[in-house]
This record gives structure tokens, sequence and C-alpha cells, in this order.
């Protein structure tokens, strides 16, 4: 079965915080995940819609398939490489700040 697929690389906000969005479009309609993404007020919903944007032309442009008939296949989150930044505590000591990031990506299909 073809598939298209669209990633973005390296986006600054926690994978955690992206994957309760991914679960709310995984086997949608393209269009209804889109509207779904529009209306979530999030800051990870506005990435996944581009992603997801993406892959919808990637699957029309590139692989000829219908939009109509496309569906959200797979939608998840990656871990990212970590910025580690130190914040001071008691006694001269450190505490680690993990500030994360996340590999985005959506994979559309065709439906039969």
């Amino acid at each position: 079965m073809v598939e298209a697929r669209a990633i973005a690389k390296y986006m600054r906000i926690s994978p955690l915080k992206v994957n309760f969005i991914c679960k709310e479009i995984r086997g949608k309609q393209v269009d209804e995940a889109l509207s779904i993404l529009r209306f979530t007020p999030k800051k990870g919903a506005k990435m996944l819609e581009k992603v997801l944007t993406s892959a919808i032309a990637n699957a029309e442009n590139n692989l000829n398939l219908d939009r109509d008939s496309l569906y959200v296949a797979d939608a998840y989150a990656n871990d990212g490489p970590h910025m580690k930044r130190w914040r001071p505590k008691a006694r001269g000591m450190a505490y680690p700040i993990l500030k994360r990031s996340s590999h985005i990506g959506v994979v559309v299909k065709e439906r039969e």
C-alpha cells in the first residue's frame, strides 16, 4: 500500500505534549484531522498541522493520490536531542533542566 510521509525534526517542544494531540488525529480522515488541529488551542497543534499539510502535499504531488480518500495512518512525536541547562540550588548545588525537542512525523495512506 502506498503511503506518504512528512517529518519535522528538532522542534522545540516536548514530545509528550505533542503525542497527546497525535492521539486525537490518528485514523481520521485528512480534512477532519486538519479541522481538529485548527481548533485545538495548543502550540503542538500548530506544528502538527504544518507537518500534516506537508504530508498531504507529498501524497498529492509526488504519489498522485486522491486527497478525498486520504486518512492519517500514523502520527507520532519521537525524542529529539535535549538542551541541558543548570539551575542553582541550595548549598552550592545545581539542578539540571532538560529543554526537550522532538521529531514530529505524520504518515497518510489512501483508503481502499
